[in-house]
């Protein structure tokens, strides 16, 4: 019984422990793994300007086409198809920041993206919501607002994503809604989907006014990123040419990331289906600089393989792992800011959904990524954001993080007077050098289980799953949201009420 006791006290304080202010700004102290040679990445980067010189990118918007010709690129008419000039592709690429600084609602909500800063993002996108109460179903507004809950109590995800689709809310209208779930539930910079000019611009102005701000005062700060896709192979397509030119005038984030599966939307070999990544990269980058030079952009890595008997997407994989330490050679090779994600291709929070999602991170960080999309949630190959692989993603986070802070080497730590208490063959638990750090000396665990076998049984034999079931469901009961000043949220309400009685947003470009 005394045993259980201490048990529960120990899962008590494991829950609660403290956030580490540190993890607000992490910085990543390991020198990246390089995959390929300095010659081979020269190699992949040639290839690439000879795609966008002599194959070149097929562009559906006339817009964007007309923004390319006027930065020297040949465009045809006929075929859609832009070709670029190596040189005019480099120097606009070349105007992209190295780094820049995201700001939330909160004034500590801040931190640097690019260089060796390290940034994790929740799950982004998924159509479908689970849990061990209701299984797996379609997302809806609640679910998105939850999951919004569990992103601002955790100080180690900085950013917050469409984390579940609120497939509830006209689509219309869905993203009035789910902008104000997030400027009430959270105070971190955030995701603004680019689907269509209204929905950015009306999402836009939610977040103005939330933070408080005229448009040139929020202009000057990046408080929002988006992410844009190419469609791979060697295409951009109109809405997320739309996004790339909105954001680049609103001088907030964009991440181009082309998504190329080895084996079916890009070749086969690994060095192939790379060789089209940047390329359809560097040609969505480009179109940012010809719209803001100096707009904020991010180099996005998204390869992975194909499972080749089905055809499936195939997500931490040692292909996977190659591609992301690749990918930031070739994102450092432009000086930008690297992206890439934290993915697995199970469909049930289980030890499958977690070593791949730990090959996925290791990829990542040891590849040197500055954010990681998809950081906590993803499971179905990204069609279902799951609660309790958000809790184990979370754990994994922290335990990261904490990999990340320094170690300090000095006479204190070496910890020589030490071995005066202790007799040989004895232990170290009493000394007044372990005594004064016992609290603070290891990472703490929010989910794991470190009892031995009998009392785990004697607890119930939770495993990890419903443990954090039950971590998150306590944490949605005790959340409290941040503030916000009763007269922005009214001018919020106001300006939702003006855009539904107008219809809302039609998804176009």
């Amino acid at each position: 019984m005394a045993q259980q006791r201490r048990r529960s006290r120990r899962d008590d304080k494991s829950r609660s422990a403290p956030q580490a202010p540190s993890w607000l700004r992490l910085k990543n102290p390991y020198p990246p793994i390089a995959q390929f040679s300095e010659d081979e990445i020269e190699a992949i980067h040639q290839t690439s300007l000879t795609l966008l010189q002599d194959k070149g990118i097929k562009v559906l918007s006339a817009e964007a086409r007309q923004l390319y010709a006027s930065a020297g690129a040949k465009v045809d008419g006929d075929t859609l198809m832009v070709r670029f000039d190596p040189d005019m592709v480099l120097e606009t690429v070349d105007q992209s920041p190295k780094t820049f600084s995201m700001h939330g609602r909160a004034p500590q909500r801040w931190f640097e993206v690019g260089g060796d800063n390290l940034v994790f993002a929740t799950v982004g996108g998924p159509p479908n919501y689970s849990d061990l109460e209701g299984g797996r179903r379609a997302g809806t507004h609640e679910t998105f607002r939850d999951l919004l809950r569990l992103a601002q109590t955790y100080d180690v995800l900085h950013l917050t994503t469409p984390m579940v689709e609120p497939q509830d809310l006209p689509t219309n209208v869905r993203h009035l809604h789910s902008t104000r779930s997030v400027v009430t539930l959270t105070d971190k910079p955030t995701f603004i989907y680019s689907r269509g000019r209204e929905a950015v611009a009306d999402s836009l102005e939610i977040l103005r006014i939330a933070q408080g701000l005229d448009q040139r005062a929020f202009e000057d700060r990046v408080h929002c990123y988006t992410v844009v896709n190419a469609n791979s192979p060697l295409q951009l397509d109109e809405l997320m040419c739309a996004g790339v030119i909105d954001f680049a005038r609103a001088r907030q984030a964009m991440i181009l990331t082309p998504f190329t599966l080895a084996g079916a939307m890009a070749p086969i070999t690994l060095p192939g289906a790379l060789a089209q990544q940047n390329a359809e990269a560097l040609a969505g980058i480009a179109l940012a600089q010809i719209v803001q030079p100096g707009a904020p952009v991010v180099y996005g890595g998204f390869t992975s393989n194909v499972d080749m008997k089905s055809g499936a997407p195939a997500f931490g994989t040692p292909e996977y792992v190659k591609a992301a330490f690749a990918s930031g050679q070739l994102a450092r090779r432009y000086h930008l800011p690297y992206r890439t994600s934290n993915v697995n291709a199970s469909n049930a929070p289980d030890a499958q959904s977690v070593y791949e999602s730990q090959m996925s991170c290791w990829g990542a960080i040891m590849g040197g990524c500055n954010i990681l999309l998809h950081g906590a949630g993803w499971l179905e190959g990204g069609l279902t954001a799951s609660l309790e692989k958000f809790i184990i993603d979370v754990e994994m986070l922290q335990m990261f993080a904490s990999l990340m802070q320094p170690v300090e080497c000095n006479q204190d730590t070496l910890a020589l007077s030490a071995f005066d208490e202790i007799e040989p063959g004895g232990h170290f638990f009493g000394t007044q050098h372990t005594r004064a750090r016992y609290e603070t000396a290891f990472y703490t665990p929010m989910l794991s289980d470190w009892s031995n076998f009998e009392t785990w049984q004697e607890n119930g034999s939770v495993d990890t799953t419903h443990r954090a079931n039950r971590i998150a469901r306590e944490a949605l009961a005790s959340f409290t949201a941040p503030p916000l000043a009763d007269d922005r949220l009214a001018e919020i309400d106001e300006f939702i009420e003006k855009r539904i009685a107008q219809g809302g947003a039609t998804l176009s470009a």
